[in-house]
């Protein structure tokens, strides 16, 4: 039972943020390997069940999606579809031992990113990159996605700066669809691989769906982001440091 309420609970908070900010995996992920599932298989259930809600997400900004820059959508579509599958590979033949020691560099890599977000966004927004660099820098964080979810939200709206996107409901739309598209094409992939624990799969998958239609109802409704970006990182933080003492 206490397994039950912790995984509902992650679930919901997870699918929640990645709605609003970002950082859910910081939630999900940990709460996995807390009761019991090993590391790899973790992060791939993490992965999947974050889809439910990307993609309730993605259909809450439906109206405000478009491609900017010199990249299409479809385009940018099927580089998600590729680098998920790439990443998704590279955690298949990546050691248990191996992925342990990375996961806190993983963690304290995309907590520093989502820290630095608006930062980062400030500095790229509408400077613009060709066809082959908007590319380039979307398969990066797409291959990162496929192996690891944690801060996929905020490297693709990275990206996005990077290639000149201006409109913001637009970005985390897009951000939400390619978040949704990779993870499914990495997910299917690890599914067959054999690292999806299914029953915790399934109670987190539903309570993230829940959570990332609340997240997307509520999203335009919060003012106090800073707030909320704070709270995110020390949980991010906190679950780096835990990690890293394992």
């Amino acid at each position: 039972m206490l397994e039950l309420i912790i995984l509902c609970a992650a679930g919901f908070a997870a699918g929640a943020l990645n709605a609003v900010a970002g950082g859910g995996t910081f939630i999900s992920f940990p709460a996995l390997v807390w009761i019991g599932v090993p590391p790899i298989m973790a992060n791939a259930t993490a992965t999947l069940t974050a889809i439910p809600g990307y993609a309730g997400s993605a259909w809450a900004f439906r109206h405000d999606m478009q491609a900017e820059g010199a990249v299409s959508l479809r385009a940018m579509l099927a580089i998600a579809a590729l680098g998920g599958l790439i990443g998704a590979f590279l955690l298949t033949i990546t050691s248990e031992a191996a992925f342990v020691g990375l996961v806190p560099w993983l963690l304290l890599l995309a907590t520093g990113v989502f820290a630095a977000g608006p930062k980062i966004l400030q500095m790229l927004k509408g400077r613009g990159l060709g066809i082959w660099g908007g590319s380039a820098a979307l398969m990066a964080v797409s291959i990162y996605g496929g192996y690891f979810n944690g801060g996929l939200g905020i490297m693709l709206l990275a990206a996005f700066g990077v290639m000149g996107f201006q409109n913001l409901h637009g970005m985390n739309g897009l951000k939400n669809l390619m978040s949704a598209l990779l993870s499914i094409v990495s997910a299917t992939a690890l599914a067959v691989a054999g690292l999806i624990a299914w029953k915790s799969a399934l109670v987190l998958a539903l309570a993230t769906t829940a959570g990332g239609y609340f997240g997307a109802a509520y999203a335009r409704k919060i003012t106090n982001m800073k707030l909320l970006r704070a709270a995110i990182v020390a949980v991010g933080l906190a679950m780096t440091l835990l990690f890293f003492l394992k």
